[in-house]
C-alpha cells in the first residue's frame, strides 16, 4: 500500500525527534554539591497515588523535576525519548516498582514536563550532569539500573562512560547507537529532518520543537563526536530493537539500524540484543510487557 503524506510526516517526526539530541562528548562537571539543596512535594496524579514523590532538584541554575517512587537500595532510572517528559513511562513505574521492589525514578529533562528551560543550544554533556547530579543529589550513586528510550540513548552512552561504576547494568530501547551515527549515515538524517526543522520553528514555544530547534545546530559535528564513543565492558546491556525500527519508511536505513544494534552487542561482553516483534519505534507503549521483562531481568538482586 502505498504512503500517504501523513505517515510521510509521521516518519520525519521520529527521525527529528530521536536523532537531534547530542553534541560531542565533554567533562562531567556536576558533583554533589553543586547546588545542592532540593525541594519534595507530594506529586499530583502521581503514577501510583501516595507512592511516587516530586523532588525539584537545582543544578547548574536552572531546576528539574524527579519522580521518585522509593523501594531498596537498587534503583531504576527512566528516561525518555525526544520530545517526551517523566508521564511517558507513568504505566510502567507501578508495575516495575511492585514486581522489583527498586526504587525507581522518572525525570523531566531540561525544558521538557516541569523542569525549567534552558536557553541555547542542547548540549549532551548539560544533560548529562543534569541526570548525574539530581541522582547524586537523592542519594543515588550506585545499583542503578538505567533505561533509554530513543534519543534517550545518547545520554546513557556518556552517562556509561563517565559513570561506569554506578551502572549495574542499562536496558537500551531502540534507542540512539554510536554504531548508527556514520560518515554515510549522518547525511541522510540531516536531509530527512531538514522539513521538520523548518516546520518546527514556526512554533518554537512548543517543547518539542523547541528541543528540536536548540539541538538541530551542530548535528554533523555532534553525532561524528557521538560516533566514536565506546560503551563500558564493565556495565552489561540489553538492546531492544523495534521490530519496524523508527525509520520504517526508509528499507536502507532501517537495515543500517539493527546491524548498528548488532554491532554493539558484538562489540563488548554482558551484550544481549533482543526484537521486540509487532513493535513501531514506540516500544514501552506497543510492547510494555517485553520492555517490563527484559528491565526485571537486568536488575541487579538484591543483596
Amino acid at each position: 500500500m502505498p504512503r500517504t503524506a501523513l505517515d510521510r510526516r509521521s516518519t520525519y517526526r521520529v527521525l527529528s525527534a530521536f536523532v537531534l539530541l547530542t553534541l560531542t562528548a565533554g567533562a562531567v562537571t556536576a558533583c554533589a554539591g553543586d547546588d545542592a539543596t532540593h525541594e519534595e512535594a507530594a506529586s499530583p496524579g502521581a503514577v501510583a497515588s501516595g507512592t511516587s514523590r516530586l523532588h525539584m532538584i537545582t543544578h547548574d541554575g536552572h531546576r528539574l523535576a524527579f519522580h521518585v517512587t522509593q523501594g531498596d537500595d537498587r534503583t531504576i532510572v527512566l528516561d525518555s525519548g525526544g520530545g517526551e517528559d517523566s508521564s511517558y513511562w507513568k504505566d510502567l513505574v507501578p508495575e516495575l516498582h511492585a514486581d522489583t521492589g527498586a526504587t525507581v525514578i522518572t525525570y523531566d529533562r531540561a525544558g521538557l514536563g516541569k523542569s525549567d528551560v534552558v536557553p541555547g543550544p542542547w548540549q549532551v554533556e548539560s544533560a548529562v550532569g543534569d541526570l548525574e547530579s539530581g541522582l547524586r543529589q537523592l542519594g543515588v550513586t550506585k545499583n542503578v539500573t538505567l533505561v533509554s528510550h530513543s534519543q534517550a540513548g545518547e545520554i546513557a552512552a556518556y552517562f556509561a562512560k563517565d559513570n561506569p561504576r554506578m551502572l549495574s547494568g542499562a536496558v537500551l530501547v531502540d534507542a540512539n547507537l554510536p554504531q548508527f551515527f556514520t560518515d554515510e549515515e549522518i547525511p541522510r538524517l540531516v536531509a530527512a529532518t531538514a522539513p521538520q526543522v523548518e516546520a518546527a520553528k514556526k512554533d518554537p514555544e512548543k517543547p518539542e520543537n523547541r528541543q528540536l530547534i536548540s539541538t538541530a545546530d551542530g548535528f554533523v559535528a555532534a553525532h561524528r563526536g557521538f560516533h566514536k564513543v565506546a560503551w563500558p565492558d564493565a556495565v552489561p546491556a540489553t538492546v531492544m530493537v523495534s521490530e519496524k525500527t523508527p525509520l520504517d519508511g526508509s528499507p536502507v536505513d532501517a537495515r543500517r539500524w539493527r546491524d548498528a544494534a548488532a554491532s554493539f552487542v558484538q562489540a563488548g561482553p554482558g551484550r544481549t540484543l533482543v526484537t521486540a516483534e509487532g513493535s513501531s519505534h514506540d516500544v514501552p507503549k506497543d510492547r510494555p510487557d517485553l520492555v517490563l521483562e527484559e528491565i526485571e531481568d537486568m536488575v541487579a538482586p538484591q543483596q
